[in-house]
């Protein structure tokens, strides 16, 4: 059986990637050299975790395995989670923006 994404599937899957390039290139670009609350290690951890769990998602739709559904609902809590201490330290919008479609997006796939 040939496993075919559905659109809003690969809209997520598009999602989830750019919200893990985006996360993973402010963290070790922005993040490491403005320093201060954007090193501290809650808020440095949160990132790294969103882009990964942004790629794992990514990567369970891709393979059309059944439990990206478990995986997305993880997914939307670590982006809302991941945007909400960007916008609160600042100077990341790119990085609240992509985290927050992604948030949505795996929350439809997730339902």
């Amino acid at each position: 059986m040939h496993h075919h994404q559905s659109p809003e599937m690969k809209t997520c899957t598009d999602n989830c990637l750019a919200c893990y390039r985006e996360c993973l290139s402010t963290a070790m670009n922005h993040c490491l050299e403005m320093g201060g609350k954007h090193t501290a290690p809650q808020h440095f951890r949160l990132m790294m975790a969103c882009a990964e769990i942004c790629r794992t998602s990514a990567h369970f739709m891709l393979i059309g395995s059944e439990h990206h559904k478990h995986v997305c609902g993880e997914c939307a809590e670590i982006c809302a989670e991941c945007a909400g201490n960007c916008e609160r330290i600042g100077g990341m919008q790119s990085c609240v923006d992509a985290c927050r479609r992604c948030a949505e997006s795996c929350r439809e796939m997730a339902a």
